[in-house]
């Protein structure tokens, strides 16, 4: 794998993330948490509360499927999609005991206990581990995994389809907020996670990897 097509596989989806975290930590420095969350997670319809919490409950078995689907293309990239949720849920879930900070439910009691958040009936709330998102860190782990093997394969429209696997994964972590499960702040280091984990494997895992005859396996041929 050439070190410039390398980061032709990677920038596409990378480029706009880094925008949004831009953009994200501009809005953190600015803004006070309680106005910024009461900004983002407002309003609320119907239409969004009925379809916001499908999308969120996506992380709890979607990157699995995608795993086990890619077993049935290259071993390499099933390999490298588990690796990365792997190594993501590492880092963020000593983080979010070590921090132990309050979901905003809690928060705003605690502190604002004169706001009432607009809630979804039916959606189970969380009121401790909130920093930083691990739905945030899964579903941009996941649909940056995606993008890189549509820009490494070279499918038609790749850039066009990189950046819908962005807008998905942006909206998976917007559902957090809406929810009012997580703070932008959560949102924000979720992201970063997100990156370093994907880059580090990429770099260090695939690039290794690529050309040896493991990289094509797949489920089919190993049961022949």
């Amino acid at each position: 794998m050439k070190k410039n097509s390398a980061y032709k596989h990677v920038l596409p989806f990378l480029v706009p993330t880094l925008v949004l975290a831009l953009v994200l930590g501009i809005a953190l420095l600015i803004t006070p948490k309680a106005e910024l969350h009461l900004a983002l997670c407002q309003p609320h319809t119907t239409g969004l509360d009925t379809i916001i919490p499908i999308i969120t409950n996506l992380v709890n078995w979607l990157p699995y499927l995608c795993v086990i689907l890619l077993l049935f293309y290259r071993v390499g990239w099933a390999t490298f999609l588990a690796s990365n949720l792997l190594l993501s849920t590492v880092i963020v879930q000593p983080i979010k005991h070590i921090v132990s900070a309050p979901r905003p439910l809690t928060w705003f009691a605690e502190n604002m206990p004169d706001i009432s958040l607009p809630l979804v009936e039916g959606v189970r709330m969380n009121h401790w581990l909130s920093f930083p998102s691990g739905h945030t860190t899964t579903f941009f782990v996941l649909f940056f995994t995606l993008s890189i093997i549509l820009c490494a394969e070279n499918v038609t429209g790749k850039m066009i389809l990189s950046f819908l696997c962005f807008l998905c994964a942006s909206f998976g972590a917007y559902t957090r907020i809406y929810l009012s499960q997580h703070f932008a702040l959560d949102i924000f280091a979720g992201i970063l996670i997100a990156v370093f984990s994907t880059l580090s494997l990429y770099f260090f895992l695939v690039k290794k990897t690529k050309d040896t005859q493991f990289w094509g396996w797949n489920v089919q041929k190993l049961r022949k």
